[in-house]
């Protein structure tokens, strides 16, 4: 059995995280990218989101999954390349490399040192599979290095599960999905599997993002702190509420940090007056139907759309050929 090998492509530049982070502070409406949400705390917080009782779109994906896993392998290419973008703890992908066949798997993530361990441990589960982890920022867009060596000839599975596509607007979505197609490559029965949340109860959908427990709330604020430490800020998480709201006009869940009263945050050379009750735009979580992430999918040149949802559609899953 052969080690996973890793290639870290992306590394922090601490001068373009700060000038990103302070270009969303300082617009009219305060903004970050979610992926500053997951430092080391902010992923183990998530992972306990997975948990709770208001928050099942982890479980139901995995149900989706599980319940189809027959119907998809036959559908999906046998012995191709597994490329799981955002692997994390590689847990999803774990549970299908079998079933599905898969030939080779690549881990990507913006830091391979978080997916390192978990790719160790499922190189043991599966001691004849090519592994390797790939520390790549595709939030802008999947490009994939020459170094991979990846083979023209065999067929790409994309690995996109979770529904964090839901994070784009739906013009970044089409985007960023373009370039999906893109690296899918010209092997023939490529395509990319990919989990969707879809439109539910605003109740629901509210309270998945505020649990009672507070997780979600720990998980928001813990960013303050993050961007204490990129760019020298002086956030005080007291001085903070999470709120969450579902957006009826854009289909999705915004996670916001609101001002409690009046403040001023300093910076080195700078800072910002926040009136009482502003806010920082910290997340979206867009909600689909089936019909129209189906075009969306179409609009991004993929064809072929097979999907699979659990019996109360809630979630869905879908196979896109390239």
């Amino acid at each position: 059995m052969s080690a996973p090998q890793f290639i870290q492509i992306y590394h922090p530049h601490a001068g373009h995280v700060a000038q990103e982070l302070l270009q969303g502070l300082m617009a009219p409406q305060a903004f970050t990218s979610p992926k500053y949400l997951y430092d080391a705390l902010g992923s183990r917080l998530f992972e306990a989101i997975t948990e709770l009782p208001e928050y099942d779109l982890t479980r139901t994906e995995a149900r989706v999954m599980q319940q189809h896993s027959a119907d998809m392998a036959s559908h999906l290419p046998a012995d191709a390349c597994w490329i799981d973008l955002g692997a994390g703890n590689c847990e999803k992908a774990s549970h299908l490399l079998g079933p599905m066949a898969a030939g080779r798997y690549v881990a990507v993530d913006i830091s391979v040192d978080f997916v390192r361990a978990a790719l160790q441990d499922l190189q043991h589960q599966h001691p004849g599979l090519p592994m390797m982890g790939l520390g790549i920022d595709f939030s802008a867009g999947l490009h994939l290095p020459a170094d991979l060596a990846l083979d023209p000839a065999q067929p790409r599975v994309l690995f996109y599960p979770g529904s964090s596509i839901g994070n784009f607007t739906p013009d970044q979505a089409v985007g960023f999905l373009r370039s999906l197609h893109t690296a899918c490559g010209s092997a023939r029965h490529s395509g990319l599997l990919i989990g969707v949340d879809l439109v539910k109860d605003v109740a629901e959908l509210e309270a998945a993002y505020d649990d009672a427990l507070g997780v979600t709330a720990a998980f928001n604020l813990n960013l303050l702190l993050h961007i204490n430490r990129l760019v020298g800020s002086d956030f005080a998480v007291r001085d903070w509420r999470h709120l969450s709201r579902f957006n009826a006009e854009q289909s999705r869940v915004e996670m916001h940090l609101q001002a409690r009263q009046a403040l001023r945050v300093q910076w080195p050379g700078g800072g910002r007056h926040f009136a009482a009750g502003e806010t920082i735009h910290t997340e979206n979580a867009c909600k689909w139907t089936v019909p129209g992430f189906d075009t969306l999918l179409r609009t991004a040149g993929f064809t072929a759309i097979r999907t699979w949802t659990d019996p109360a559609t809630r979630f869905a899953v879908f196979w896109a050929s390239a």
